[in-house]
């Protein structure tokens, strides 16, 4: 069973908007850090943002004022609101789930995301 699917990725043009989302199963959802990392070609994978139970949020320098992590709890699902997009975001974007019972970390498939004019 799948347990993390992400949605949203694609191209854009540079100052473009994207929305990412990741579906997790609940009980994941309601026990977990949710985040968004990204790895570009060639490089290591590197946190974006996380948002914790009670939605307190992490930010990465690179994107804060333009990228803003949210979760909705009606629907398990995290959301990554992506602004004024630049070449350098292009990336695979993955929604990771970080467990805090078990400390487990979960991943989802990945979802492209290239920035190009």
């Amino acid at each position: 069973q799948v347990r993390l699917v992400e949605s949203g990725g694609g191209v854009v043009q540079p100052g473009g908007s994207l929305r990412l989302s990741c579906a997790a199963l609940r009980y994941i959802f309601s026990t977990s850090i949710m985040g968004w990392f990204r790895q570009a070609p060639g490089k290591q994978r590197e946190l974006v943002a996380t948002i914790n139970l009670i939605d307190e949020t992490n930010v990465a320098y690179s994107v804060k004022e333009r990228f803003i992590i949210s979760r909705d709890n009606a629907k398990s699902t995290v959301n990554l609101q992506m602004n004024s997009l630049k070449p350098e975001d292009t990336a695979v974007y993955y929604c990771n789930a970080h467990n805090l019972v078990t400390t487990n970390d979960e991943w989802g498939q990945g979802t492209q995301v290239t920035v190009s004019s």
